[in-house]
């Protein structure tokens, strides 16, 4: 039983506290990762916002995946999007409207800021083992259909949102390059040192 607490909080928190470094990337105005760009991109183009692209988007991607890899679509991973969807539009429309963060100095603090705690909630999110976001579905799809490395089937999938995101003007900067390349280090370090003191699955 405590294993499975410990499972869930891990699951949603996780997720609530990835949201809220997407939206410090956000907010920093530097540029964000290349799918949030996508997002934002979007949201500014529509009447949508920012996690209903998420939604939106993540769906478009469930169906890409099963076509890819010929399987069924991975319902479970409907659970993430939406609630990491409305995490993000929380904490931009209800917490942090209309703020804005101005001098290079404080954006720059706001966005490592922002990508250190993404890389944190997403090391208590993965301890929890359950649906993958199908961002991570689409790169494991590019690896299987075209028989690449992990690391390059990855840079593909964020070429791929890249250029979509670039063409709906998302915010792409000096961030995105730090995103991309401080990101996977980051949740490295964490991940084993999260799953140390959450130990749930020896919890009982």
């Amino acid at each position: 039983m405590k294993a499975k607490l410990i499972r869930a909080l891990s699951y949603g928190g996780g997720l609530l506290i990835v949201s809220f470094g997407i939206t410090m990337t956000i907010l920093a105005d530097l540029g964000t990762g290349a799918w949030d760009a996508l997002n934002v991109g979007l949201a500014m183009k529509t009447p949508f916002t920012v996690g209903n692209w998420v939604i939106f988007i993540g769906i478009i991607l469930i169906i890409v995946n099963a076509l890819i890899t010929r399987s069924r679509p991975i319902v479970l991973s409907l659970l993430t999007i939406v609630l990491l969807g409305y995490f993000i539009d929380f904490w931009l429309i209800v917490v942090f409207q209309h703020t804005l963060f101005s001098g290079l100095l404080l954006q720059l603090m706001i966005l490592l800021l922002g990508i250190v705690i993404l890389a944190f909630g997403a090391s208590i999110y993965l301890q929890a083992e359950f649906a993958l976001l199908p961002i991570d579905g689409f790169m494991f799809a590019i690896r299987d259909l075209l028989g690449v490395k992990i690391m390059i089937a990855k840079t593909i999938a964020e070429l791929i949102a890249l250029i979509v995101a670039f063409l709906f003007g998302g915010p792409i900067g000096v961030g995105t390059i730090l995103v991309t390349f401080l990101l996977g280090p980051l949740i490295q370090w964490f991940f084993p040192r999260v799953g140390k003191k959450l130990n749930w699955k020896t919890a009982h």
